[in-house]
């Protein structure tokens, strides 16, 4: 299904970019379509569960145990004249049909010149499946999770296997039925599943219960899946009443991943589980080396940290990844993160997104960094965490 664009919203069309780097994306975005619980849902469900509807003024949101969800601000402005993108799109003629059709997202991937995306969900999911998962009806809500689990699957992975990497969400309000989830999606090839990154802040139980936490984590373990923490799918940072907030939430994201990193480190999780892969998404990679080094500075300085078999810093380099956009400033310190563990994103289609420029962004933001790192950071690194192919050739060549 694909919709005809505003003119007067969209800028043209963008020429195919020339490709230099062979990219793989492990944040970006789907904007949920009106179908997708009308089909995946059991039909007994379907008038019990999320319903996409047209407001008073003309909006399409999606309507849910009585509350109501919108798109999120800046988030599915892919094309849009920049004049415009302060403007909340409430229909789909008001965004690119790539934000939730996978024929035109592979369209916009070519001619963006990316090889392959992790795709998180959207408003009605809470980005990481917090609205089902706190579902009052908890009937609907796991047959939510698993609907949009399924839709991914066959409407997404299935139509594109080497060029959508299949992640998930999942039921954290039970582990029982979180870890049958989690299980059931890596039997037919998701290789990660997304949580919120500070659980109790969305009324879950803290890292620390380790009775509600250990079997899905032991789950993701074993089965491989990837455990992908995106920012602010567990809320924002406190605002300051008259506080702009789109722009100091956005400039608190680095803040907001540190904070959430540390928390799952002194977890014990990765310390425990040494298979266990944790992949920070949409925080920049900026904050990294301050955290090393503070980590450094307590367990030799302070000995907060000591005890462990393995330093903290150490671990955090084993069991975490990070993605970037560009961190022009601090790319330049990705030694010290480990360059096998730095992977790039494009965010397609919010704000910060850099499509249809990827190419041209690394191009001036990562100039004179060696072939081999590059092919690492653009796209080895994240092939290798989420088991997905590459091409035949992966650019760029050695010189």
């Amino acid at each position: 299904m694909t919709v005809a664009l505003d003119p007067e919203l969209f800028l043209p069309e963008p020429e195919p970019a020339q490709v230099r780097y062979t990219v793989i994306s492990v944040d970006d975005h789907v904007v949920e379509p009106p179908h997708l619980f009308r089909t995946w849902l059991p039909e007994r469900l379907r008038q019990r569960g999320p319903q996409m509807v047209e407001t008073d003024t003309g909006a399409l949101v999606w309507e849910f145990e009585g509350k109501i969800f919108k798109q999120v601000g800046m988030n599915a402005v892919a094309g849009r004249r920049p004049e415009t993108v302060a403007m909340e799109p409430f229909r789909l003629d008001q965004m690119r049909a790539g934000c939730y059709d996978v024929h035109a997202r592979v369209r916009d991937m070519d001619t963006g010149g990316i090889w392959a995306m992790l795709n998180f969900p959207s408003q009605i999911t809470g980005f990481s499946g917090r609205v089902f998962f706190g579902a009052q009806d908890v009937e609907v809500g796991l047959a939510c999770v698993r609907a949009w689990n399924d839709w991914l699957y066959h409407e997404w992975y299935l139509a594109y296997p080497e060029r959508i990497i299949p992640g998930g969400i999942t039921y954290l309000a039970d582990p029982v039925e979180a870890v049958r989830e989690i299980e059931r999606n890596a039997a037919r090839g998701f290789t990660s599943v997304t949580f919120p990154e500070r659980p109790h802040a969305i009324g879950l139980p803290s890292l620390w219960d380790r009775d509600h936490w250990d079997p899905i984590i032991r789950a993701c373990v074993e089965t491989d899946t990837v455990i992908s923490l995106h920012v602010g799918s567990s809320g924002m940072h406190p605002f300051p009443p008259g506080a702009p907030i789109l722009e100091l939430g956005a400039t608190l994201f680095g803040q907001m991943s540190l904070g959430a990193c540390c928390e799952w480190l002194w977890s014990g999780f990765p310390r425990d589980y040494p298979g266990l892969k944790i992949a920070m998404s949409e925080g920049g990679i900026g904050w990294v080396p301050m955290l090393v080094d503070r980590l450094d500075n307590i367990v030799d300085r302070s000995g907060y940290g000591r005890g462990w078999a393995d330093r903290p810093s150490d671990v955090l380099r084993r069991n975490f990844w990070f993605c970037t956009i560009d961190d022009p400033s601090t790319i330049a310190l990705r030694d010290v993160i480990g360059v096998d563990h730095i992977m790039l994103e494009t965010d397609y289609p919010h704000g910060d997104g850099t499509w249809p420029h990827t190419q041209d962004v690394i191009e001036k933001a990562w100039a004179g960094i060696p072939a081999a790192e590059l092919r690492k950071m653009c796209s080895e690194n994240a092939a290798v965490l989420y088991r997905h192919p590459l091409p035949d050739v992966v650019l760029p060549l050695d010189s």
